[in-house]
């Protein structure tokens, strides 16, 4: 009788689990507190029970709450700097000296410092409420003041017009701060009591639908008598503070007095003693400083003087019959606060270097020395090497006779040499150069309101900006497209771009063919780590120097005269101490996208007028796409409906910081062009610029054409043939031969082509931006109401 056997295909079912369903309770229970070692070997996460998370959830609120507590009662205090705040009035009706006068007469005790900009500022004691203030004012029309001065205010009070709240100036200068980044600000109404109590609400209304544009959900202060000063000031101590990223890691500091000391070598450059209040961050005296459109110094030493401003004065009371004791006590007192006056002196050795650029080694990429194989080598090689008979001057050696070239040869050198000095736009001007425009006459009355018209207006300039229109156009209706030279080969007109099979995936090394400016740079092996230490460093280092609301005097060494003189001409001088490495240059990569305010064409590598972060210089910056992928197409024109990527060399800036873009006019103003944020500081970001050949096809089979006019002679043709060719509806195809030699040549394609296609072919170049980073920016003229475009102007209303 056969037994039966289970095949290899019998159904193996699931064992059942046995004694091992229970909860985590009983597993704990059992474990009696034996852990896993796989749980220790990793970080050692506390499992709190639900009353224990509570618990601390409720102790990191009260955390935060208490932090914010000592934020407001430190400023202001007399531990603390003054609280600064900047008057801002936004429209032409708004009384700025009644809104000063209401201020300074709230029986609080005034001390006047000084003028900045032409306009007052003063500091507001009161030791009712422990709180001191220090007012500053500006003039919306006067955009580099009014950038400055919200760099380093604590708060910004904004005086609005009860009827229309700003006007144009006051809109545009409201653009230029909401891009820099706006701290604490609150919103006062000056002149509703003029108004009859029927308009009042009416303006009321109306006022608060334009703020909800601007200022959603903010509340609105009256300044019109003391008692709303009073509660002014009430509201500006006890706001919530809101922080900038790029001022809370520095610190920076305010100029109140200022005095140039010239050195003995040149009366032109000295030591400038700038006295003011440290806030942010601690001071460090071995750290560089830089001033606001002036550049970077170094610091020599700090001194502390007695606080000017002290909130709670002392009274030193004198004894009957004791004048002569006092006197001399005074002295005594006086030599001892000359003893401990200076505060810290700069450590030579730690002191950070002023060298913002790489000195490049010309030998650098020389060979070593030959070794003595090589040098056998060498002259067996000349020994066997056919000589050749010239005609030489008499007394030339063998060694300049190698120099000399026969007239057979021929030098086509000069040609390529003078094809390598292309700019990057050149070939947009070519065609606009030849072209004459055609003139019509007209009949026109006489007018003397046009006459003083036209001569207010530079028709040179004109005629250039009439130029940009059409090569902006251009562009857009044809991008990157241009005509095939016929008085130089393409070859040669073309030698330093390439092809490539896919923009996106074909292989580009960032090393290659890298410009003379490359050697000058610094570049970080990885830019995030090094930002994500430096920044680590600052929360948990404790740095040595100046602290927080100290009143001190800063020695800075190796300034120029000009920074003091326009001091004295009342311009606000404001400084920011330098993280690591961020005197040194680089290439600085940021997003920007055009203002809706102005739309005139803006040209790649024109000079604007940069503001990034607390850095306010000079450059030409070089525009192309914001994608993610390696290589980067250029941009010839700054397009107004995308953001796109301003790449500049300039000195090393570690975000967030916010961009802003100025460009200068004729006439000294600055109008604001687009506005963005720091991207990287990376020099291996790939701007290509992709240049067009247009041909047409002249002969259609199949899956052949011959095409023309892309190439006029048959050298270009042969030389170009590897490059992919593709039309505008699709079609991709190749040069499969010349005809002739007029440059005609026979494609084959993936589809028939139509009658009314073109064929284009890409060609490649990697582009570097100028250098020309300027640091000093001279302070523009004021705008007014009836100079803002009137596109600005459309835009508010």
């Amino acid at each position: 009788m056969a037994v039966h056997r289970s095949g290899p295909l019998k159904q193996q079912n699931k064992a059942h689990k046995a004694g091992r369903h229970r909860g985590r309770g009983s597993a704990q229970r059992d474990g009696k507190g034996r852990v896993a070692v796989k749980v220790l070997s990793k970080k050692a996460r506390k499992e709190l029970s639900r009353v224990d998370q509570r618990h601390r959830a409720s102790q990191l609120r009260k955390q935060k709450k208490e932090a914010i507590l000592a934020e407001k009662r430190q400023l202001g205090s007399k531990d603390g700097p003054p609280h600064q705040v900047l008057l801002v009035p936004l429209h032409e009706r708004v009384s700025l000296g009644e809104a000063v006068q209401l201020l300074q007469n709230t029986d609080k005790k005034v001390v006047p410092v000084g003028e900045q900009a032409g306009l007052p500022s003063f500091v507001l004691l009161c030791p009712q409420l422990k709180h001191r203030w220090f007012f500053t004012s500006a003039k919306p029309g006067d955009l580099h003041t009014v950038l400055d001065l919200a760099k380093v205010a604590d708060t910004i009070l904004f005086i609005l017009d009860p009827v229309e709240g700003w006007d144009s100036t006051g809109d545009y200068c409201l653009s230029c701060l909401f891009a820099q980044g706006l701290p604490t600000y609150s919103l006062a109404l000056q002149g509703v009591g003029d108004l009859l109590p029927k308009k009042q609400v009416e303006a009321k209304k109306k006022l608060s639908k334009a703020l909800e544009k601007r200022f959603p959900g903010d509340k609105l202060l009256h300044l019109d008598t003391q008692q709303d000063a009073v509660l002014l000031l009430r509201q500006l101590a006890n706001q919530k503070q809101r922080h900038l990223a790029f001022r809370d890691r520095r610190s920076y500091l305010f100029a109140h007095t200022a005095d140039f000391v010239p050195s003995q070598e040149s009366s032109l450059v000295g030591t400038l003693k700038v006295s003011g209040y440290v806030r942010g961050r601690t001071l460090n005296v071995n750290r560089l400083l830089h001033i606001v459109g002036h550049g970077d110094f170094q610091i020599k030493q700090i001194d502390a003087p007695a606080d000017p401003f002290p909130l709670n004065p002392r009274v030193i009371k004198a004894s009957k019959g004791s004048d002569m004791a006092m006197q001399i006590d005074a002295a005594g007192v006086v030599e001892m606060e000359e003893d401990l006056k200076v505060l810290v002196k700069a450590d030579p050795a730690r002191q950070e270097s002023l060298q913002s650029e790489v000195v490049p080694d010309p030998m650098e990429g020389e060979q070593t020395w030959p070794t003595e194989d090589e040098l056998k080598e060498a002259k067996d090689f000349l020994k066997e090497r056919p000589k050749v008979v010239k005609k030489v001057p008499k007394g030339t050696s063998s060694y300049q006779a190698e120099w000399i070239v026969d007239e057979e040869d021929g030098s086509s050198g000069e040609e390529e040499e003078d094809a390598e000095a292309e700019d990057f736009m050149e070939e947009e001007d070519s065609e606009a150069e030849g072209s004459e425009e055609e003139c019509e006459t007209m009949t026109i009355g006489e007018s003397v309101r046009d006459d003083q018209y036209d001569e207010k207006i530079d028709e040179e300039a004109e005629e250039q900006m009439l130029e940009k229109y059409k090569q902006e156009r251009l562009d857009e209706m044809f991008p990157d497209e241009v005509d095939t030279p016929r008085d130089i080969a393409a070859r040669i007109r073309f030698q330093k771009y390439r092809g490539l099979k896919s923009f996106r995936t074909s292989p580009w090394d960032p090393k290659e063919n890298l410009p003379q400016e490359y050697a000058r740079i610094f570049q970080f092996q990885d830019f995030s780590r090094t930002r994500k230490r430096i920044f680590k460093e600052l929360e948990e280092g404790e740095s040595e120097g100046a602290e927080v609301g100290w009143y001190v005097t800063l020695h800075v060494c190796g300034v120029p005269a000009s920074v003091g003189e326009s001091f004295r001409q009342g311009a606000p001088l404001v400084m920011f101490s330098l993280l690591p490495h961020e005197q040194k240059m680089s290439v600085l990569n940021m997003v920007v996208r055009r203002h809706s305010g102005n739309l005139e064409p803006v040209k790649s590598k024109e000079e604007l007028i940069f503001h990034c972060g607390f850095r306010r210089f000079r450059a030409s910056p070089l525009y192309s796409h914001h994608t993610a992928a390696d290589k980067h197409k250029a941009e010839r024109f700054l397009r107004p409906d995308v953001a796109l990527v301003a790449t500049v060399y300039a000195p090393i800036t570690f975000p967030p910081a916010s961009v802003l873009l100025f460009k200068q006019k004729p006439d000294g103003k600055h109008s604001l062009i687009a506005t963005g944020s720091l991207l990287s500081v990376d020099p291996d970001r790939m701007v290509i610029k992709r240049l067009v050949l247009s041909g047409h096809p002249f002969k259609i089979l199949t899956k052949m054409a011959v095409v023309r006019y892309m190439f006029f002679n048959r050298e270009d043709v042969l030389w170009f043939k590897p490059v992919e060719l593709r039309t505008k509806w699709g079609r991709r195809g190749h040069i499969k031969e010349p005809l002739g030699t007029h440059g005609h040549m026979k494609c084959t394609f993936d589809g028939q082509l139509k009658s009314q296609d073109t064929v284009l072919m890409n060609l490649y170049k990697r582009v570097f931006p100028k250098w020309t980073y300027d640091p000093y920016v001279p302070e523009p003229l004021s705008w007014s109401k009836d100079e803002i475009s009137p596109e600005l102007e459309v835009d508010m209303e």
